[in-house]
């Protein structure tokens, strides 16, 4: 019976790396697709989020399933437990990556964001990718030292969202009404995502040393 629980709870951590690895594919595609207008691209982003959506929901009952059935404690129950909140933080990303993918489609063919912030939202876009692809190696190998960069990208994604803000609040602004939505939802749609990340690298932390961080975030 304990062989079949150590297998059950090998494969969540197996199946969180698989749903991570999707959502570094979304996000990176979603942000290809919003600096280059790239519509097909886009389309695929918000395609794909079903299927993390999918993930999310099979991780979850089977994550219910193990604390009827198999009535953990100690350790076991903090694995399926924090298993259960990192599947929500990445299907939260998932969305996340899918909302930027939208923005994409509802402007096309003109570019969501304007010239004057490409440059910021091309650091977004990278920063994100890289909180993306420490979280899918996070949950592989659990080294915490990736725990802290993620925090430290996440603080980037902070500083550029408040960039966005003094662009748009300057005297300088010229985007229309529309542009501005766009800025301002995009912004935070990248701060959020960082914000995830955050939660599960937190997470992933806490079934390492025991210690669940008392400012962890609490992302919407």
């Amino acid at each position: 019976m304990r062989d079949i629980f150590d297998a059950e709870l090998t494969q969540l951590g197996e199946d969180l790396v698989a749903m991570s690895a999707r959502v570094e594919r979304a996000v990176t595609n979603a942000g290809v697709a919003l600096l280059t207008a790239d519509l097909p691209l886009a389309e695929s982003v918000i395609a794909d989020d079903l299927g993390i959506d999918a993930m999310e929901r099979d991780l979850d009952e089977r994550c219910v399933l193990l604390l009827a059935q198999q009535q953990p404690v100690a350790t076991d129950l903090r694995i399926v437990v924090s298993a259960l909140r990192m599947s929500a933080s990445l299907e939260r990303m998932g969305d996340l990556a899918r909302h930027v993918a939208q923005v994409t489609r509802g402007r096309y063919p003109r570019h969501a964001v304007p010239q004057s912030l490409s440059g910021t939202f091309t650091e977004m876009h990278d920063a994100a990718v890289r909180v993306a692809r420490r979280t899918t190696t996070l949950l592989e190998n659990h080294d915490i030292a990736l725990a802290e960069s993620i925090e430290t990208d996440d603080d980037l994604l902070d500083e550029l969202h408040e960039d966005t803000f003094t662009a748009l609040l300057g005297g300088s602004w010229a985007g229309t009404a529309q542009e501005t939505v766009d800025v301002t939802l995009l912004g935070r749609y990248y701060e959020r995502f960082g914000d995830h990340a955050v939660s599960v690298a937190r997470r992933v932390t806490y079934l390492v040393t025991g210690a669940l961080s008392e400012d962890a975030p609490t992302p919407a």
